[in-house]
């Protein structure tokens, strides 16, 4: 009989867009924010489109701090390639190690209140965007898909998608929560 592999079932851009859309509707004034730049990049004569995401920042900058604090893969593992000492504890050469993508991006050293929902933690000056230390600090704080040659083959296209649906959904749609006997 052939061994079978547990393969975690990965997160998906339906996930991401619910995220997200929960996120705005729980922070009215971000969600007003990213209603304001679409308007005054798209308009209101039609819909936000793949070319528009670039001319988003502050969007961008929502959609990063959900991945963050909503991966749509919370661990993943690998094989270590040679042996390592990780935290104080010997590591041998072949060992699968679990790597838990949850708590990097929410490890307080690396995120001021990392619990909490702060599109603004993403949007910072272009002199320091440009610092190599900057990049080097920011390359893998954010793992949501992983990152280098194992990282998500489909990770550009979904998040594509995510961004127009969200984009869309703010764009078309007044959200609010409706609670304790309150109408619509």
């Amino acid at each position: 009989m052939r061994e079978r592999k547990y393969i975690p079932s990965e997160g998906t851009s339906s996930e991401i867009i619910l995220w997200t859309i929960a996120e705005l509707i729980n922070h009215t004034s971000i969600f007003d924010k990213v209603r304001d730049e679409i308007n005054s990049v798209v308009g209101s004569t039609r819909l936000v489109e793949k070319s528009d995401v670039a001319n988003l920042p502050y969007f961008q900058a929502v959609a990063k701090e959900t991945l963050r604090l909503y991966p749509p893969l919370p661990m993943t593992t690998r094989k270590c390639c040679h042996s390592c000492k990780i935290g104080g504890f010997e590591i041998p050469q072949e060992t699968m190690v679990l790597i838990k993508l949850y708590a990097i991006m929410r490890d307080p050293n690396l995120w001021s209140n990392p619990n909490e929902f702060q599109p603004e933690s993403f949007l910072v000056s272009s002199e320091k965007q440009e610092s190599k230390k900057y990049k080097q600090d920011k390359t893998f704080s954010i793992l949501s898909f992983g990152v280098g040659r194992r990282a998500c083959p489909g990770s550009n296209l979904g998040l594509s998608m995510a961004h127009i649906a969200v984009a869309t959904l703010v764009q078309c749609f007044d959200w609010k929560v409706v609670g304790d006997g309150e109408k619509a």
